[in-house]
């Protein structure tokens, strides 16, 4: 018998070795269609909002392809855009890439706008899917307090409304004070009407603002704001002129909220080229040159077979905790643990949940943008709803806590993206979770003081107890398992051996004892 296990160990060692060499044979031959040298494109797809699990999909993607020396690899994209930290994570990846990285906005009907557009213009060869969009870039402050694109608004009093009329050119602009030779109106002498503008800071019509020449001075709200458009501004010019695409249409999408379908951003050139399939791209790019890190590389692509790179298991699970919600009841979770176990110590179960969950809950919210207020009221609720549980204070504790977790929780993640935003049903479903518990650990400890006490002193008076033996004025009663000396109250007959008596009081370790009510 054990010859025969050697036998067939010996058998299924010899298969296993044959299958493995037919496999490299086979992977060491060129496909059909491929080219001689057998390295496949690769291609990853993108879809849905950017944020932290798109940004590791991405960056895992080049590092295979760098690693396999692949001709390139393509970035499938339909997204309605994202963060903003992770976009730029995802530009520096790509700009970094020693593998050409091919933009691809598919299938019809997808579309790349707001993050995707950055991350489209700074892909080394960009191309669109027939019936497909780009743009809408312009950066969006998270509370809706936003402008409209295009023209922005006038300011206010004393300057004129942006849609007024315009006002009439001075009496030194019009037609009857100008030079007829040169067309243009003659010098004036010091102290005229024109020249007291610079020291009035008024023109001869006694107005200012854009008359003078001289733009008001921003509010603060505008001045954030337009440091945050000049920021993005700067950025999608920078790496449209990096790949030598359009760089006003670019300004547009950030300023005006431009918009291009694939057949108007070809004609552009915004984008490289248009194709309907994957195989139909790496045809149109074929034989074109690359800058690759300063460095031109020709694109040899038609006929190569393509490879799905697939998000690993931690891509996705980080996909998972990067969403709010997730990140948001995790911590909830972790509270409800710590409340439990602080308040019945020793059961560790909850403890141990709790913890785990309340660290994950963390880590997920690290992976967004936060409002650091929002996380302190946070903190704050968790630490007050906890102190509630260890030593109640009737509500105070555990209300404070709670209005300052939702609070918290309302302001916590700093985004206009509504994919990465807190659900208001999520905050709200918690709210009342959270309330309710609380009112429960409130009504056990309302109860607890309203129970008699059981124990010491008061635990004894009025109890009644068994006569164990009794002579006189004294004797010897049972009560709560031990034998105690007892003594009659004022007025009371003696009792009979194994009747009762009730617990009037106590001196010393005697109680004082009176005839019980049968």
């Amino acid at each position: 018998m054990e010859r025969f296990r050697f036998v067939l160990l010996i058998l299924l060692l010899a298969l296993t070795a044959r299958a493995v060499a037919q496999g490299e044979r086979q992977s060491a031959q060129p496909s059909a269609g491929m080219r001689g040298d057998g390295r496949p494109v690769l291609l990853t797809e993108v879809s849905g909002a950017i944020g932290p699990a798109t940004a590791k999909q991405i960056a895992d993607a080049i590092d295979a392809a760098e690693t396999r020396n692949a001709p390139a690899l393509v970035l499938k994209l339909n997204t309605p855009g994202g963060l903003v930290t992770s976009t730029r994570e995802i530009i520096m990846a790509i700009l970094d890439s020693d593998v050409p990285v091919i933009g691809y906005v598919a299938p019809s009907g997808a579309h790349a706008a707001s993050a995707g557009t950055y991350i489209l213009l700074a892909t080394h060869a960009a191309a669109m899917a027939p019936a497909t969009n780009i743009g809408a870039a312009t950066p969006v402050q998270m509370g809706g307090n936003n402008p409209l694109p295009g023209p922005r608004p006038a300011p206010a009093d004393p300057a004129p409304p942006q849609d007024a009329e315009p006002s009439p050119k001075p009496p030194a602009e019009t037609a009857e004070d100008t030079d007829p030779a040169t067309g243009n109106a003659p010098d004036r002498a010091p102290g005229s009407a024109t020249d007291a503008a610079p020291e009035t800071g008024r023109e001869a019509g006694g107005e200012t603002g854009r008359e003078t020449g001289r733009a008001p001075a921003p509010r603060r709200g505008d001045a954030l704001e337009a440091k945050r458009v000049n920021d993005a501004v700067a950025f999608i010019r920078g790496l449209a002129e990096l790949r030598g695409r359009n760089a006003d249409w670019a300004e547009a999408a950030v300023r005006e909220a431009a918009t291009l379908t694939a057949e108007a951003a070809r004609a552009q050139n915004v984008i490289d080229t248009v194709a309907a399939s994957v195989p139909a791209l790496l045809t149109a790019l074929d034989g074109r040159t690359v800058s690759v890190k300063g460095a031109d590389r020709r694109l040899s692509l038609a006929g190569r077979a393509v490879e799905r790179v697939e998000p690993s298991l931690t891509t996705r699970a980080l996909g998972v905790l990067a969403n709010p919600n997730v990140a948001f009841i995790l911590m909830l979770i972790g509270v409800y643990g710590l409340i439990f176990e602080f308040s019945n110590p020793g059961t560790i179960g909850p403890g141990v949940v709790g913890a785990i969950a309340l660290v994950l809950g963390l880590y997920a919210l690290n992976q967004l943008p936060l409002d650091y207020a929002g996380l302190a009221l946070v903190g704050l609720g968790i630490a007050f709803m906890v102190a509630e549980a260890v030593s109640p204070s009737f509500g105070i504790l555990g209300l404070g806590g709670l209005a300052g977790f939702i609070i918290g929780a309302a302001m916590l993640v700093d985004t206009d993206q509504p994919a990465y935003q807190l659900s208001w049903a999520v905050i709200l479903t918690s709210a009342a979770v959270t309330g309710g518990l609380l009112m429960l650990i409130l009504s056990f400890a309302v109860r607890s003081f309203r129970v008699p006490v059981r124990t010491g002193r008061q635990g004894l008076l009025g109890a009644t107890a068994a006569v164990m033996d009794w002579q006189g004025e004294r004797g010897h009663v049972w009560i709560d398992g031990a034998r105690w000396r007892a003594q009659l109250a004022p007025g009371q007959s003696p009792p009979a051996p194994g009747g009762r008596v009730r617990v009037a009081g106590l001196d010393g370790l005697t109680l004082t004892v009176e005839t019980a009510e049968t």
